[in-house]
């Protein structure tokens, strides 16, 4: 089974998991909108980097697992709506092509890998532990993204691949 792990969000990461591995993960393709260069979930480019891993796959065998976003204390409304936005394509995306998604709240996956209250960066030091072969690919600090993403991934793996 293919599971497609989505950190969504301007700076989020794709996961592709098979079997307890990582395929891939990308960044959250991105590009500018407007005259003052402000950056926007590139919608087509999701498409293609899903369709690129997906071609030979069944979509009975697909399941797409979507971080569960909801507005949080202290951010702005401008930002708050772009996250909003980009969870909006993401599932628009994700219905146009068919894919069977769910949906994880951060609380469910980080209470699995005990990583409540912890440091963002915490989630990345738990991905390399788990997954040392990775390690290269998540070797800045900014690569929590992709961590969240894997882990996202892992989580659905390890918890509901028994009840299929």
């Amino acid at each position: 089974m293919l599971i497609i792990g989505i950190d969504p969000g301007m700076s989020g990461s794709i996961c592709f998991f098979e079997d307890g591995k990582i395929l891939d993960v990308v960044e959250m393709p991105t590009m500018t909108d407007g005259k003052k260069n402000k950056r926007q979930v590139n919608g087509s480019q999701i498409y293609n980097e899903i369709l690129k891993k997906i071609k030979q796959t069944d979509k009975k065998n697909i399941k797409v697992i979507i971080e569960q976003v909801s507005a949080m204390p202290g951010q702005g409304v401008t930002s708050m709506f772009n996250f909003g936005q980009s969870f909006g394509i993401l599932k628009g995306i994700c219905s146009a092509m068919q894919l069977p998604m769910y949906f994880v709240r951060p609380t469910k996956w980080k209470k699995y890998f005990n990583l409540i209250n912890s440091e963002k960066d915490a989630s990345r030091t738990k991905a390399i532990e788990i997954f040392p072969y990775f390690s290269s690919n998540l070797s800045k600090k900014k690569d929590s993204n992709k961590a969240d993403a894997i882990l996202i991934a892992s989580y659905y793996y390890e918890t509901f691949r028994h009840e299929e």
